[in-house]
């Protein structure tokens, strides 16, 4: 459940606003979580400290202790893409998790994008009669939707029944877990979409402030985001419920939108059933329920 921690403030936080310090947390996080079984180095109970130790790490990667104890400290900038790749191996990294790894190593200071939903986009969602989906920016704030995206989502044509922002909305708001079954999945996703972003736009302060916030807020939040969780969208199979079409399974895909300059890019969500299914057949009743036509609206 979550619950109210201490006051905090983006600059006690890893991964907000400093490049430098985001690195070092982002290392410590992902050292903690290999065992050292799982390459070879002796575990056992006797250890006290999570995962690898510093040193270890260090010989996996084939570098000096004294460099990476800099690089976590946030004293050593700009390492090779040499040992970067070396980190990433010893670490078991994932492709997002390398990307995300350099973009914090690179320190590059983009300014903080604006939003734009374009008519084309409007027109797009527009014409998804029977498909729900909803377009979110970098901070996660959903941007714009369809009429079945809205519905099926928990309500979003309706901003007294739930908060615009998805992660705002899954940590805060107890109605989310019943909108999402799988709960637990779409948080990690959440804080790991965030947490990429904040390695993209360190100097975006209403991301920071998002971010602060729900470290506050939430116990959750805090333990995901502590955990060094990195996310990119895709493809796949996601489960929504709806108080009348019931536990829907859907095929979902994420449309990346590309960014004009001072802008950022928006994803777009599509969701699907499988033409004579059960989940196929409730979107189209639903559909037939909305009084409204389908309109895509900005948030």
């Amino acid at each position: 459940m979550s619950g109210v921690i201490k006051d905090v403030s983006s600059d006690g936080i890893d991964g907000v606003g400093d490049t430098r310090r985001a690195l070092g947390g982002f290392l410590r996080a992902r050292r903690g979580r290999v065992a050292p079984e799982h390459v070879g180095l002796a575990g056992g109970r006797r250890r006290r400290v999570r995962g690898l130790r510093r040193e270890e790490l260090a010989q996996l990667a084939g570098i000096s202790v004294d460099y990476y104890v800099r690089l976590e400290q946030g004293r050593a900038t700009q390492p090779s893409l040499e040992v970067l790749d070396a980190l990433a191996k010893a670490l078991g990294l994932d492709t997002a998790e390398r990307d995300h790894l350099t973009t914090l190593a690179c320190g590059r200071r983009a300014p903080a994008p604006r939003a734009r939903v374009s008519p084309l986009l409007r027109r797009l969602l527009d014409s998804m009669t029977r498909m729900p989906a909803f377009a979110t920016d970098h901070r996660l704030d959903v941007v714009a939707w369809n009429s079945l995206g809205a519905e099926l989502t928990g309500g979003l044509d309706d901003p007294e029944r739930r908060d615009r922002n998805n992660a705002r909305y899954l940590f805060l708001d107890p109605a989310s877990r019943l909108v999402h079954p799988d709960w637990e999945d779409r948080a990690r996703e959440a804080v790991g979409q965030l947490r990429v972003a904040t390695g993209r736009y360190p100097d975006d302060a209403e991301l920071a402030e998002l971010v602060t916030e729900l470290v506050a807020l939430s116990a959750e939040f805090r333990e995901i985001w502590d955990s060094g969780e990195v996310v990119t969208c895709a493809a796949g199979r996601k489960r929504l419920r709806h108080p009348e079409a019931g536990l829907l399974t859907l095929d979902f895909e994420t449309l990346h939108v590309p960014a004009a300059p001072g802008e950022t890019g928006l994803l777009v969500h599509v969701f699907s059933a499988e033409e004579g299914s059960r989940e196929a057949v409730a979107l189209a009743g639903l559909a037939m329920t909305l009084t409204e036509t389908p309109e895509p609206r900005a948030g």
